[in-house]
C-alpha cells in the first residue's frame, strides 16, 4: 500500500509540474496590423474531376511563425456555393470567423469540389477558379483553387457501383463515340455485341470494393461473353486509354485499382494503340478467347499484364510493365504470338514470362489435365530484377516437344538456374540468337521512371530480325529495314 502512495505521489508531483510549466507560457495575442501569415502553397489544384462525383480532398496550411498567437479575421471562400466546399480545422462553412492560431504552429485548411452535370458538352474540360481569402487584421492574403471539370457519360449510371449490367445489341455494334469520356461502374458485360471504341476516347472504370449478396470482391469489371467483341480503334496520333477515374497525380501509378478486363470462352478482342492501366490483371484471357493486340500497352497491374487459360493472343509492338506479378502468364496451354515485344518485369519476385501446359484439377494438383502450348516470341525483350525472368513448366518433361511447344528468336533475356540440369539445361536450343543480358548491360533509357525507350548504347539497337509488315513501332516510328531494334520501341537515331 505504501508503494501505492509514493507512485502516485509521484504522479501527481510530475502534473503540478506540468500545469506550472504551461501556465507561465505567453498566452498574449498580437495585435499588430500586418500579420505574416505563410502558406503552404499558392494555389490548390484538382486535377480533372468527373460531373456529381466530386473529388478528393485538398488541403493546404497556414503558418503563424510569430511567439504569439495571432487571430484571422475571417476566412473566406468566394462563389463557394456553386463548386468548391471548405472546411478549416474542424468547421466546415464558406466563412468562417474568428481562427485563432497558436505562437508557432499552424493550421489546415481543406478544399473540396464538385462539378455540375449540366455543363454545356462545349464547355467540357473546362476550368473553375476561384479564391480563399485571408483577413487578418490589415492583412489580406488569397489563395487561388484550380479545378478542372469534364462532363462524362456513366455506364449504365453513376449509381450502378457494385452492380452488375449487360450491354446487348443483337450481335450489332455498340459504337462509343459521344465526345465525353466514358466512366464504368460496377461489372459490364458485353453479350451478343461488339463494342466499337474510336481514336482517342478516355475509358475510366471506377474501382473499389463490392460488398453485395454475391459476396465482397473488388469492382470494375468489363467481361466479353461468348458473343461478345472489344474493337479499340487507337492511332499513334489519337490512342485510346483505359484506366482508373482517379485522376489524381499520386493515383497514375497505383496498381489494382479496378478489375480488368476478362475475355470469356469464344469472346474477340482486337486493340490497337490501347494503353490500359491500373487494373488487378490487364487483359485475363480464357480458353479459346482471341486477342489481337497491335501497339497497346498494359502497365501498372497489381496482378499479371496478361494471365491466360488456353487462350489464342497475337501482340506486336506492345509493352507490359510494372506488373505486380508475372509479366505474361500463359497457362493450360494455348497459342500465343509475340512480335517487337517488352515485358519489363521489375519490383516483384515472378518472371517476366510464365509458359505451362496444365492445369491443376484439385488445389494439391494431384490430379492434372493438360493441354497442347505454342509460343513463338520474335524480337522481344523479356527482363526484370532477377536472375531468372523466363519460368517453363512442362507437363511431358521434354518427353513431347510437340506438347510443349515453345520458341523465342532474337530475343533479349534475363536467365541462370533455368539452365540447370535439372531444369531446362537445352533451352537456348530454343531460344535462337537470343542475348542473356544482365543487369550491368545497358538496355532502357529510364526503367525506374517507366521509360523503356532504347537508351543509347542499348544492347536492343540493330539487333533485330526484320519482319515482314512490320514497319514501324509502339509510337508509329518507322523501324529500319534492315537492322531494325528488338522490343517495342525503334531508337530513333
Amino acid at each position: 500500500m505504501i508503494i501505492k502512495v509514493l507512485k502516485y505521489s509521484v504522479y501527481i508531483a510530475l502534473a503540478i509540474v506540468y500545469i506550472t510549466l504551461h501556465s507561465c507560457q505567453d498566452d498574449s495575442i498580437s495585435t499588430e496590423q500586418n500579420i505574416p501569415l505563410r502558406f503552404s502553397l499558392d494555389t490548390l489544384t484538382f486535377d480533372t474531376v468527373f460531373t456529381e462525383i466530386g473529388s478528393a480532398t485538398r488541403s493546404l496550411k497556414v503558418y503563424n511563425d510569430l511567439d504569439q498567437a495571432v487571430i484571422i479575421n475571417n476566412i473566406e471562400l468566394d462563389d463557394a456555393s456553386d463548386f468548391f466546399r471548405m472546411n478549416v480545422d474542424g468547421t466546415s462553412g464558406d466563412r468562417i470567423e474568428n481562427v485563432r492560431i497558436e505562437a508557432n504552429d499552424s493550421i489546415y485548411v481543406f478544399a473540396e469540389v464538385t462539378i455540375d452535370p449540366d455543363m454545356d458538352v462545349s464547355a467540357s474540360p473546362f476550368i473553375i477558379e476561384r479564391n480563399i481569402n485571408f483577413k487578418a487584421n490589415d492583412s489580406d492574403y488569397e489563395i487561388l483553387i484550380q479545378a478542372w471539370g469534364q462532363n462524362a457519360r456513366y455506364i449504365p449510371t453513376k449509381d450502378s457501383k457494385s452492380t452488375v449490367s449487360v450491354l446487348s445489341c443483337n450481335l450489332g455494334q455498340e459504337v462509343w463515340d459521344d465526345p465525353r469520356p466514358y466512366v464504368i461502374y460496377g461489372a459490364l458485360l458485353i453479350d451478343s455485341c461488339e463494342l466499337i471504341i474510336p481514336e482517342g476516347k478516355q475509358i475510366y472504370v471506377h474501382g473499389g470494393i463490392a460488398i453485395t449478396d454475391l459476396g465482397t470482391y473488388n469492382d470494375g469489371l468489363l467481361v466479353l461473353l461468348e458473343n461478345g467483341k472489344l474493337t479499340v480503334n487507337g492511332t499513334a496520333e489519337n490512342p485510346v486509354t483505359i484506366r482508373t477515374d482517379r485522376l489524381e497525380p499520386e493515383f497514375d501509378e497505383v496498381q489494382g485499382q479496378w478489375s480488368g478486363i476478362l475475355c470469356t470462352p469464344g469472346s474477340q478482342v482486337d486493340m490497337k494503340h490501347t494503353t490500359i492501366l491500373n487494373s488487378i490483371v490487364g487483359l485475363s484471357v480464357d480458353s479459346t478467347a482471341r486477342v489481337n493486340l497491335e501497339s497497346c500497352s498494359i502497365g501498372h497491374t497489381s496482378g499479371s499484364a496478361i494471365s491466360a487459360s488456353n487462350g489464342i493472343i497475337t501482340a506486336t509492338n506492345s509493352l507490359f510493365y510494372n506488373n505486380g506479378s508475372f509479366g505474361l502468364s500463359l497457362n493450360f496451354g494455348g497459342i500465343y504470338n509475340f512480335s517487337y515485344c517488352t515485358v519489363a518485369n521489375y519490383n516483384n519476385q515472378d518472371q517476366a514470362l510464365f509458359l505451362n501446359n496444365f492445369k491443376c484439377i484439385v488445389a494439391d494438383c494431384s490430379e492434372i489435365l493438360p493441354n497442347p502450348l505454342q509460343a513463338r516470341f520474335r524480337n522481344c525483350i523479356l527482363v526484370g530484377n532477377d536472375e531468372d525472368e523466363i519460368a517453363l513448366a512442362d507437363i511431358t518433361e521434354g518427353a513431347d516437344a510437340s506438347f510443349f511447344d515453345y520458341r523465342l528468336e532474337d530475343c533479349i533475356v534475363i536467365v541462370d538456374e533455368l539452365l540447370e540440369a535439372d531444369a531446362h539445361p537445352n533451352f537456348f536450343n530454343n531460344c535462337i540468337n537470343c542475348k542473356n543480358v544482365n543487369r550491368s548491360d545497358s538496355l532502357f533509357l529510364d526503367a525506374d521512371n517507366y521509360d523503356y525507350s532504347l537508351d543509347t548504347t542499348s544492347v536492343a539497337i540493330d539487333m533485330a530480325k526484320a519482319l515482314p509488315g512490320i514497319n514501324t513501332d509502339l509510337l508509329g516510328n518507322s523501324r529500319d529495314a534492315d537492322l531494325p531494334d528488338i522490343g517495342c520501341y525503334e531508337f530513333q537515331k
